[in-house]
């Protein structure tokens, strides 16, 4: 999705270039150059983009829901685990990205969506993500992001990333985080509490080729990611006028719970047992997280997240 709009972002600046207009084209790269630092240094949100009609479309459309289970208190700083990554990332952008319930929910917190940082890079297309609160996922990023020292600022961060978009298939519950321990450290650096959060729906959106590990698809696909920093899943969905084909996700409901905060003490260098330590609970509180609500989401009994 993200890929797409950057495309047409992209090629727009190509026709200033090739066209009559190329003075415009170098008026915005000496703006690039000289905003570079801006997606590290908390964005450049716009509430007005934020609150356009057309969001409120998207999150109807599904419908997407934000589920609270605890109070989160403005005086601190949060780092929120969005999972799982999905193909769409519909959760994380619909409830932390628009004007959606989550102000009225969480009075007092702002929410900072972070992605991978090739995306502003993109002309155009940069200035589109930062309007609607997305920030780079850069170390430098986060850490300018939970230095607030009022409190108040909640980094989201989808803690599977571009890999785990491979495994978004409908009733998948494999999550990519075992060996993804950089937010912890943040965390602990920062003394930002930890909050899990688990979007139910998300892989229901698309079906996607089957890639199990392995499989040459899957070895191509893995191959990519790890060379553009993206994955391509190969997926469909529905169409406009009919639902057996088409690149429109399904009308699935997606509920967004919010877990409760894991308290975290500062630790502007903290051990490997302690980063350790402290994942070990982050995942603990995950998993009950969703045991304690996957009945309502129409998960079977016996099902349970498989941790890679």
């Amino acid at each position: 999705f993200l890929s797409l709009v950057a495309e047409v972002c992209c090629g727009f600046f190509v026709i200033l270039i090739l066209g009559n207009f190329w003075f415009l084209a170098v008026l915005y790269l000496l703006w690039l150059y000289l905003d570079w630092e801006t997606p590290c240094m908390g964005g450049r949100r716009s509430q007005w983009v934020r609150s356009w009609t057309v969001w409120k479309h998207f999150r109807e459309y599904f419908p997407i829901h934000l589920i609270k289970t605890s109070e989160l208190s403005r005086n601190h700083n949060y780092l929120f685990g969005f999972h799982p990554h999905g193909v769409l990332v519909a959760g994380a952008f619909g409830n932390f990205c628009t004007d959606s319930s989550f102000k009225n929910l969480f009075p007092g917190l702002t929410p900072y969506l972070h992605i991978m940082p090739i995306w502003f890079g993109c002309p155009f297309f940069r200035e589109y993500v930062m309007s609607a609160g997305m920030v780079s996922a850069s170390k430098e990023s986060v850490s300018y992001v939970l230095n607030n020292e009022r409190g108040g600022h909640a980094s989201v961060i989808v803690i599977g990333g571009a890999e785990e978009a491979l495994n978004a298939h409908p009733g998948s519950l494999t999550l990519n985080i075992l060996k993804r321990k950089g937010f912890i450290k943040m965390a602990l650096k920062h003394g930002a509490h930890l909050v899990p959060v688990f979007s139910f729906g998300e892989n229901e959106l698309f079906k996607q080729v089957a890639n199990p590990k392995g499989s040459w698809l899957r070895n191509v696909q893995e191959k990519l990611q790890k060379i553009m920093g993206f994955a391509l899943p190969l997926f469909h969905a529905r169409g406009v006028f009919q639902y057996s084909f088409g690149l429109i996700p399904y009308r699935q409901p997606i509920h967004t719970v919010v877990g409760s905060p894991i308290p975290v003490k500062r630790n502007l260098n903290p051990t490997t047992e302690e980063i350790e330590q402290l994942h070990a609970l982050y995942l603990q509180k995950l998993r009950k997280l969703f045991e304690e609500h996957k009945r309502n989401y129409g998960i079977p009994e016996h099902k349970t997240l498989i941790f890679e």
